[in-house]
């Protein structure tokens, strides 16, 4: 077990879109309310920020991409993202803002 927590902290503004997408992915994707909030909570906050109103505004296609991957991908000891997956809707990272 990694030495620290996950973390699922996001601000007022944050949570409100998170679940938001996932009542989406309910409806759309047929998954769980409770494990895709968390699962986009702890991505979000855990080192891969997302654009969240854009995801929420995605078409079907690129929206189930994203929810998908990270719902495949996302560590939940860490709420890190593996194998190499990065949603289409992640804030720019430094070096690709530069």
């Amino acid at each position: 077990m990694p030495n620290s927590e996950i973390q699922f902290v996001t601000d007022k503004n944050d949570l409100l879109l998170i679940e938001a997408i996932a009542v989406r992915a309910v409806k759309d994707l047929q998954l769980d309310r409770v494990h895709t909030s968390m699962d986009l909570s702890a991505c979000h906050a855990n080192g891969n920020p997302l654009r969240l109103k854009e995801l929420l505004e995605a078409d079907d296609y690129n929206f189930a991409h994203d929810i998908f991957g990270i719902y495949n991908c996302i560590n939940r000891y860490t709420g890190k993202l593996e194998r190499g997956f990065r949603p289409r809707y992640s804030e720019p990272t430094k070096r690709e803002a530069s």
